[in-house]
């Protein structure tokens, strides 16, 4: 996705918030330089009460898509059950005509049960039957956003000789996978994906990053072009602490009654010092040299299970 060592992206919530300020979020984002903007693919708020307000996915790219002039824009990651697979090709598709070559499909297993229910979508046995569903609806995409007909190969989609026409802007558009499920979400990532999400501390992202590698040689893939992304979690940055916990708890109150971010107290001095000795994170240990790592700044989702 790109040849840089090093970005950041910023997710912006749909939920709990009026359309405007929202787009004018990722608007200031591009602005300032973001490389990607991201958002939550859900239909009800994920964090604190899901009673409550909560933008679509795609429209809301669409949105920033016309605020913004630079940033790539994704989902942080698209539920694959809510659409079949051929049709979300062809959204990713117009969301990269309608950017300007600036889209990235991001897709993992869902994972919220109650948006399912409330809204009438299967939801499945359970993960290992969604992640399933996954890997056979991201061979899909691959192949018709590589400009092939494909004909889905497995129990859950029927798709038949179906093209993307007109195809994408760009070359190749990427598919971004989240999840770190070792059994069967690494291993779609192995076989298909440009892109890996995952969150969790150093040492859980090292071992899921080896496992990864340890597919991407089971399968015969380069593991060196799959990028490396990483949810950095919640961030507030103020000029003191004082004022960075009051932020801090006026976006819990404001998204249904969350506790908040949870609280690093650090100075502005502190978040921008080169440490003398630096220390590469799992996503930046390299063998053959993974492709650039990208941080997108918001809370972490669990989205691929355990399977």
């Amino acid at each position: 996705m790109s040849d840089r060592p090093f970005k950041l992206g910023v997710l912006i919530w749909p939920q709990y918030t009026p359309w405007q300020p929202m787009i004018d979020a990722a608007a200031r984002a591009d602005q300032l330089g973001y490389d990607s903007i991201w958002t939550w693919d859900h239909l009800y708020p994920i964090v604190g009460s899901p009673e409550g307000p909560i933008f679509e996915g795609y429209l809301t790219l669409a949105g920033m898509a016309a605020a913004t002039d630079r940033a790539t824009l994704g989902l942080m990651v698209g539920a694959n059950t809510f659409r079949n697979p051929a049709l979300t090709v062809k959204m990713a598709t117009t969301l990269d005509h309608l950017s300007g070559g600036r889209a990235v499909l991001g897709i993992g297993g869902a994972w919220f049960e109650t948006e399912h229910n409330a809204f009438g979508i299967d939801f499945g046995s359970g993960f290992g039957e969604r992640l399933d569903r996954l890997d056979e609806a991201v061979e899909v995409m691959r192949a018709m956003l590589d400009g092939r007909p494909v004909s889905a190969r497995g129990e859950h989609y029927d798709t038949r000789d179906v093209r993307n026409d007109p195809p994408p802007l760009q070359e190749r558009l990427p598919i971004l996978i989240g999840g770190a499920g070792e059994k069967k979400t690494l291993q779609t990532v192995a076989r298909y994906a440009d892109a890996w999400n995952v969150g969790g501390s150093p040492d859980q992202v090292r071992h899921k990053d080896e496992v990864l590698r340890r597919w991407c040689d089971e399968v015969g893939r380069d593991e060196s072009e799959i990028e490396r992304t990483l949810q950095g979690g919640a961030v507030v940055v103020r000029d003191s602490e004082a004022e960075a916990r009051r932020v801090a708890a006026e976006i819990g109150r404001l998204n249904g009654g969350w506790e908040g971010p949870k609280f690093t107290a650090a100075t502005s001095t502190s978040i921008c010092r080169r440490p003398s000795t630096p220390r590469r994170s799992s996503a930046s240990r390299e063998r053959s040299g993974p492709r650039s790592r990208e941080w997108p700044v918001g809370p972490a989702d669990e989205r691929g299970g355990r399977a």
